[in-house]
């Protein structure tokens, strides 16, 4: 593969965890898993993976779906910021991803609106099926959180 032919594929995988971002922004939680693989499988970490176990794990499209439909029917709204990525190929139709992530989740509170932010690192391993790159699994690190009162 040319470094042309990478530069292409690099941004074809970074479009799959921005899509991932805006449709849980939209609220579309059967096309936030459609960016999974069939048995994609996502790991959540409360701090580091090597010295922590999974908090929990969802896999396959349809349970992601629901576990994606259930988050969102928490928040009022949600924006995610994605920064930098770390994207390498690891074989050609497979690859690896460091992604940040800033994540602000607005909610109520004994009627107080409050303000959720959430640093997320996105540890993921890409597979590229049928010609279109897919999260094969995804460890989604908290590294840290805030919440706090939120006025309009």
């Amino acid at each position: 593969m040319s470094s042309d032919d990478w530069i292409d594929e690099r941004q074809s995988i970074r479009d799959v965890i921005d899509r991932y971002a805006h449709f849980a922004d939209r609220r579309q939680p059967k096309e936030q898993a459609a960016v999974f693989t069939l048995d994609g499988t996502v790991l959540l970490y409360e701090g580091d993976p090597n010295a922590t176990a999974p908090v929990q794990t969802v896999s396959g499209r349809d349970e992601l779906a629901t576990t994606f439909a259930g988050l969102i029917a928490q928040y009022d709204a949600t924006t995610y910021l994605n920064g930098q990525s770390t994207i390498e190929r690891t074989g050609p139709v497979s690859a690896t991803a460091e992604s940040y992530c800033m994540a602000f989740h607005l909610l109520r509170e004994n009627d107080q609106r409050m303000l959720l932010t959430m640093s997320i690192r996105y540890l993921d391993s890409f597979a590229k099926i049928d010609g279109s790159w897919l999260i094969a699994e995804r460890k989604l690190i908290f590294d840290w959180t805030d919440r706090r009162p939120s006025q309009p």
